[in-house]
């Protein structure tokens, strides 16, 4: 009887793939690659891609021209003969005023005051992020609130203010004041996504540390740290992107002899005297935003990743 009813069994189970193999396949029907959807949107995607490279290929293309090649006015045709002088002229050579040293005196300054900058205020705003996520105290909440209430206060409304603290302090005009005005600006933002990516965390690791008795700096290098690469990247971009492109505090707090590469390339570009030379304005141009471009081609997935992450808790 056992050997009936196996038999019996299995008969049913062959009938039934019987029965869905002559129904045919099952689930939803794979989308052609041309499909109409798709065309709608690698087409919105092109042209978008399209209308914000435009402008960067012309910059390019104008950059290796020379002069009389640009009078001709094929804004959009490719160069006929490369040339390599307008970046050479750009970088040592151009004049802005009495000083014929190019780029190079304000890349070297925004190099000075970026790095000091970025390293500690990324340092003391993902200690600060930890503290109010994890060691909270009376009235975190609020001083946590005043912070970010600095983060949206307009910078133009601080600047006299900041000018006569600089002044008193005696750095201003110098590049330590530049870089103690950064470092002060970066700390509310900074501060927001260090604090809410630790908070994203699993508060058991910090409980089980605290049990065997780690204290303050130990949970914060040994636990948090290797865990925080991707908030510490994007930190790192946002800092490095608003320093670099920065023009109003660097105007406004250095002298001529301290101004970052911004403030030269204004003063490259603004500069009256003889022929507007667009190729070296425009390869002028790409070396000042060269530094934020490598930084974001680098590092963009960790940047999307400490993102997401540190958007989780609030």
């Amino acid at each position: 009887m056992a050997d009936v009813s196996t038999l019996n069994t299995a008969a049913i189970g062959n009938d039934a793939a019987r029965n869905r193999l002559s129904a045919g396949p099952r689930g939803k029907k794979p989308k052609k690659t041309l499909s109409r959807r798709n065309i709608m949107l690698y087409g919105i995607l092109g042209l978008a891609a399209l209308y914000y490279l435009l402008p960067l290929y012309v910059m390019v293309v104008t950059s290796l021209k020379g002069m009389p090649e640009i009078r001709l006015g094929n804004i959009f045709s490719p160069p006929v003969e490369i040339t390599f002088e307008p970046w050479v002229k750009a970088w040592a050579q151009a004049c802005t005023g009495l000083n014929c040293d190019g780029l190079s005196r304000g890349f070297w300054n925004s190099v000075q005051i970026m790095v000091p900058s970025v390293i500690v205020s990324i340092f003391v705003a993902s200690v600060s992020g930890y503290s109010l996520a994890n060691w909270r105290f009376k009235g975190s909440e609020l001083f946590f609130s005043i912070l970010i209430i600095g983060a949206f206060i307009p910078y133009q409304v601080m600047i006299y203010p900041i000018v006569i603290i600089l002044r008193e302090m005696g750095v201003y005009g110098t590049l330590t004041g530049l870089i103690i005005v950064h470092t002060i600006f970066g700390m509310p933002i900074l501060t927001l996504l260090f604090r809410n990516y630790f908070a994203s965390l699993p508060e058991e690791l910090f409980k089980a540390a605290r049990i065997d008795g780690a204290g303050f700096w130990q949970i914060y290098g040994r636990i948090m740290l290797p865990m925080s690469l991707p908030i510490f990247v994007v930190a790192m971009i946002l800092q490095v992107t608003g320093i670099w492109n920065d023009f109003l505090f660097g105007v406004v707090f250095t002298r001529p002899d301290t101004y970052p590469m911004t403030v030269q390339l204004n003063n490259i570009v603004n500069s009256v005297q003889g022929v507007k030379e667009y190729n070296v304005n425009m390869a002028a141009t790409l070396l000042t935003g060269a530094v934020p471009l490598i930084v974001y081609f680098v590092s963009g997935r960790l940047f999307v990743r400490g993102i997401a992450a540190g958007a989780v808790k609030g």
